[in-house]
């Protein structure tokens, strides 16, 4: 079995861990959590680096529990952020936390009947009954005011925000997420909490309640935050995150992210995002070395990390559509694509709009008078009988042929191409 520490050492996945966790493992399996915050029915990829380390410890023999913070979102979460998460009902909520199950079962063994498989456990079911006065006769008195102004998490905020303060809530939260902890080691004996590097100081104000609560010694273990080698910040694009669930980021889309990261970059997440070996992963590097141009290491992330998430056949799927601009793509490539697809691929081309009862038409004039793929009719049949115009991915040498309605892809699309890189989209109404 490997050892987790070590594992995730090499990897460069350990930024902060509390003495004696590494010792603690080796005398035989534990159970750790990590936290999730459940405001959105989908994860992102910021939030895979902490799903790769539950990862890594299940397979190291240990149990893993992903707590999703049901009471925190209907609180409200600070964490490093500069304002409040917005608060949401019960009905949602459970929405939500189902969403992230079926995407954490992608990575996790929930369902085996091992006795490591996986748990997801929600904080609402212990804090909903839990009355205030409880909680700050039992909890607030255990941790002074000075050791909660001492956390990152406040001093940051309040330096961030010094005219506007902090509200209580804010304050408290490291004690919410402390409890949570104790609440997890008195009843399912889970002694560590593992977490980013922002969530420090809340992971050992839990250390510290369990410490005076039950005289126990707990354990935390956090990875460094993610950065982009350029600086900017991991998972966004010009249009946001970067999403596990397919419908707001395509698997074509979300294999165009790692295919397009930096050459630095691909070597350090390929470390973090997939599960290769160390032998595996030292040979891509020294063979990318070879010949960056090639981008093997950036293609092996791509397919890796997007297998894991989507399965093989939307990976299979997304290379193909990636050959769509200037790979060797067939007609019956382009037609397999599904509609969403088809747009993420050939986002930011030229298109025009051409009614549907126009047809049959000529392609001259489709080409050149109801769209204006060609200045002219003349340049339009110039560029046919020279072999150089392409429709659907098809080469056209005839210029009497009309357009029908067989051309059009998806009801509704036909995709034009003069030479090898110009496309046009002519959407049918």
């Amino acid at each position: 079995m490997k050892n987790f520490v070590q594992e995730l050492k090499w990897r460069g996945m350990i930024k902060d861990i509390t003495p004696g966790t590494e010792e603690e493992l080796a005398k035989g399996p534990m159970s750790a959590y990590v936290g999730i915050d459940p405001t959105g029915d989908s994860l992102h990829i910021g939030h895979l680096v902490s799903i790769m380390i539950l990862k890594h410890f299940q397979e190291c023999g240990n149990k893993p529990f992903a707590l999703v913070g049901g009471a925190t979102g209907m609180i409200g979460d600070p964490s490093m952020k500069s304002q409040e998460r917005n608060l949401l009902d019960e009905q949602t909520l459970a929405r939500n936390v189902e969403c992230i199950k079926a995407q954490l079962a992608r990575f996790l063994d929930f369902e085996s009947d091992a006795p490591n498989k996986a748990e997801l456990v929600n904080n609402y079911d212990w804090m909903k009954d839990y009355t205030f006065i409880n909680f700050t006769r039992d909890i607030g008195k255990l941790i002074t005011v000075n050791y909660m102004m001492s956390k990152d998490s406040v001093k940051k905020r309040l330096e961030r925000n010094s005219s506007e303060g902090m509200s209580f809530t804010e304050f408290t939260y490291q004690l919410r997420q402390g409890y949570d902890f104790l609440y997890l080691y008195e009843h399912r004996d889970v002694r560590l909490q593992l977490g980013g590097a922002d969530q420090w100081g809340n992971i050992t104000t839990g250390t510290e309640l369990i410490r005076r609560v039950l005289g126990k010694e707990a354990f935390a273990l956090t990875c460094p935050l993610i950065t982009k080698a350029d600086g900017g910040k991991f998972g966004k694009t010009e249009k946001g995150n970067i999403w596990l669930d397919p419908e707001r980021t395509s698997p074509y889309q979300f294999y165009q992210f790692w295919l397009n990261v930096s050459d630095e970059d691909a070597e350090k997440y390929i470390k973090i995002f997939t599960m290769l070996d160390r032998e595996t992963i030292e040979a891509a590097i020294a063979e990318h070395a070879e010949d960056p141009g090639q981008r093997r290491l950036q293609k092996l992330l791509a397919k890796e990390v997007t297998i894991m998430v989507h399965g093989e056949k939307e990976y299979e799927n997304a290379v193909k559509a990636s050959q769509m601009l200037f790979g060797k793509a067939t007609a019956e490539d382009l037609r397999s694509l599904d509609e969403k697809t088809f747009l993420a691929v050939f986002d930011g081309v030229p298109t025009f709009d051409v009614e549907r009862a126009k047809l049959p038409l000529g392609i001259l004039d489709f080409l050149a008078v109801e769209t204006q793929v060609f200045p002219s009719k003349g340049e339009a049949r110039k560029m046919i009988q020279g072999n150089g115009f392409s429709l659907n991915k098809e080469k056209v040498t005839d210029f009497t042929r009309e357009i029908t309605d067989a051309d059009i892809i998806d009801g509704k699309y036909i995709l034009a191409q003069k030479g090898k890189k110009d496309y046009y989209i002519i959407n049918i109404k």
